[in-house]
């Protein structure tokens, strides 16, 4: 099971970092994936890291403000978020991608940090 810390309420142009670590040990090495669900709507894609780091891919609607990063000695994966909008109010998810690739699928998802944007 994965945990998510983090949320709060920022305005709008602000900044966060959320943080994603397991709470129960996950034996294999697993690729993290971050996924937000606004009220009304699906849940989306936001940004994935592989185990090693090397590889990370991101939503289109958080590409060039988001950044997903991982401390291995800390095994914690953290999405620093800035230029933050409105749209992107919602609860955060992380998940673990057991084959490894980030493609999914996820699973292992906490309960989610809530990130409220407003102006």
């Amino acid at each position: 099971q994965l945990e998510e810390s983090g949320g709060g309420m920022v305005q709008i142009g602000g900044s966060l970092r959320l943080s994603c670590a397991p709470s129960t040990p996950i034996d294999i090495n697993y690729a993290t994936g971050w996924f937000r669900q606004a009220p009304g709507k699906e849940r989306e894609f936001v940004a994935a890291i592989r185990w090693s780091g090397a590889n990370k891919y991101y939503g289109p609607s958080v590409r060039g403000r988001f950044t997903i990063s991982k401390d291995h000695a800390r095994n914690t994966v953290y999405l620093q978020m800035n230029n933050l909008k409105a749209e992107d109010t919602g609860i955060y998810y992380c998940g673990a991608d057991k084959s490894g690739r980030g493609s999914g699928p996820f699973d292992n998802f906490g309960r989610g940090t809530q990130v409220t944007v407003s102006s």
